[in-house]
């Protein structure tokens, strides 16, 4: 290798090293926040987003489902939990403006807690969605499943989430590599 190839090569090794350090920040500071409480509901709203309105938290936060979620039960337990924090029952859930309150009831997790659901979809939260509207998470495919913002009519938006929505790219001295938000393969 010679000397001027050498310098961008330690350079790019160097920016992605400071890359994965951030992110790794970002995503700890985002678990810790949910696990604050933000994963908690009272009230479910409708929230503008790149894709229309969505379910939301009260703050905001986009909800979803899991399509390997069956009969009304959740299917994202330990580390899918962590990622995709399920929405749990905080007092009386009511219904915001556009939400059909009679869709909105509850599941039993199997710590026996109470998870809110939307015609029977257990509804979660992504943590890598940290204000109002994002949609980081839309068609994900992990954990058994994909991941999609739900309509006010309780179904699936299956839309393509906009550019750059949830995945990274990462340039390396071997190419360029386009992963999804849990990392690169």
């Amino acid at each position: 290798m010679q000397k001027k190839t050498v310098l961008p090569v330690v350079l790019a090794i160097a920016l992605a090293g400071a890359g994965v350090a951030a992110a790794a920040a970002v995503t700890h500071r985002s678990a810790a926040s949910l696990s604050a409480g933000q994963a908690t509901a009272g009230r479910v709203t409708l929230h503008k987003t790149k894709l229309g309105k969505v379910l939301a938290t009260s703050s905001g936060r986009t909800l979803y489902l899991f399509m390997a979620d069956k009969k009304g039960k959740s299917a994202c337990y330990g580390k899918c939990a962590t990622f995709w924090p399920p929405l749990m029952k905080k007092g009386k859930v009511s219904a915001a403006a556009g939400v059909k309150a009679n869709l909105l009831g509850t599941t039993k997790r199997k710590n026996g807690k109470a998870q809110v659901t939307y015609k029977g979809h257990p509804l979660y939260l992504f943590k890598l969605d940290k204000s109002s509207g994002q949609i980081a998470g839309q068609g994900q495919n992990f954990f058994g499943g994909k991941w999609f913002i739900v309509s006010s009519a309780g179904k699936a938006i299956k839309a393509a989430p906009p550019a750059g929505g949830g995945t990274t790219t990462s340039t390396t001295t071997t190419g360029t590599t386009t992963c999804g938000v849990y990392g690169c393969p």
